[in-house]
């Protein structure tokens, strides 16, 4: 934060939150709203599209589900009111650019929906973008448009999943934020050096900005255009490189923030990354990991969890959502710290060991 412990007394942090909490239900009522339209649309559950679902778990609680949903945006509004970040500015700033964006993504649900009926996760590969790259990363993850190689793409892509999430993304992944901003809180900033892993379109690392304006911050992703727009977005630096073989030296990093990588990772890749991370960080550094919360931890939401990669096109998520990540991660040397979850997004915070 820009100010320091103590120059702030609790009343202001309190209002801080309950500003966050104010600003997150308009956010929460305007994207539940476009999510609506966009899926009227794009219709992901249809029944003519060629991926097939056949649930195994039992229905979800429409009461469990708002719960999920809900605690979300308390634990954000907690950790503003604690003083562990600031607030947030999660999507535009006036209700012009909300509109714009939000009728962009309501007009690309055509294209998603036709690529789903389809059938058609890799439609990428055909364009010139995506030659050169790892054959896993040239897909249509959620079968979208541009796969992660458009500038389109990058500019749609956060309204896209705060959209599908009901504006619920920001706050979630925030939980890893949360945990990084308690184990750092008293720290000297000025000497930590942190990457933003698999940055995306920048709105962790925007929030991480925020959260550490002192420190040496940067963003790291595969996507040119993902990339520039992360720069944009969060006015940070930026790297194009693959997780698979950072370019930074051995123990030269004090912190690691992954959010949502390691579930459109194939399995064979996931062990290389989480090797990766634990070679450039300094012993006793940290990694702040987010992604989807699996089955083991919300049993009473696997049945949602099943259908995601069905109608998203997520092929790896599967054997992600059966992985043991301690044990993955532990196999790299890094052991657990710290865990939190809200709604669908669990978060780990993982300490290197020696």
């Amino acid at each position: 934060m820009n100010e320091r412990p103590g120059d702030r007394g609790r009343g202001a942090f309190a209002l801080d939150g309950a500003s966050q909490r104010a600003k997150a239900a308009v956010k929460a009522a305007w994207w539940t709203a476009a999510g609506g339209v966009t899926r009227a649309l794009a219709q992901p559950t249809r029944g003519d599209a060629k991926v097939k679902f056949e649930p195994q778990g039992p229905p979800v609680s429409a009461a469990r589900l708002r719960k999920a949903y809900l605690s979300a945006f308390d634990k954000d509004a907690a950790d503003v009111a604690a003083g562990l970040y600031p607030p947030v500015e999660d999507g535009p700033r006036n209700p012009a650019a909300a509109f714009r964006q939000a009728l962009d993504v309501i007009a690309d649900a055509r294209a998603v929906d036709q690529r789903r009926r389809r059938g058609d996760g890799v439609e990428v590969r055909d364009e010139p973008e995506s030659q050169g790259y790892p054959n896993y990363y040239r897909q249509n993850f959620h079968y979208q448009s541009g796969g992660w190689f458009t500038d389109a793409s990058a500019r749609r892509y956060e309204a896209q999943v705060e959209a599908l999430f009901s504006g619920a993304a920001g706050a979630m992944r925030r939980r890893a934020l949360s945990l990084l901003a308690r184990h750092w809180r008293g720290k000297d900033q000025r000497g930590l050096k942190l990457v933003d892993l698999a940055c995306g379109s920048g709105s962790f690392l925007r929030d991480l900005d925020g959260a550490f304006p002192r420190a040496a911050i940067a963003g790291l992703d595969l996507s040119r255009a993902y990339l520039a727009a992360a720069r944009s977005r969060s006015r940070r630096g930026g790297v194009q490189a693959n997780a698979e073989t950072l370019p930074f030296a051995d123990a030269s990093l004090d912190g690691v923030t992954c959010v949502y990588l390691f579930h459109e990772l194939p399995p064979g890749v996931r062990p290389a990354v989480a090797a990766e991370i634990a070679r450039v960080l300094k012993p006793g550094g940290v990694l702040a990991f987010a992604d989807s919360v699996q089955p083991v931890d919300e049993p009473d939401l696997s049945r949602l969890l099943e259908a995601f990669p069905a109608y998203f096109h997520e092929p790896y998520y599967s054997t992600y959502a059966q992985t043991d990540l301690p044990a993955l991660f532990g196999a790299a040397g890094l052991r657990v710290a710290g865990q939190d979850q809200a709604f669908l997004t669990k978060a780990l915070l993982l300490e290197k060991v020696g």
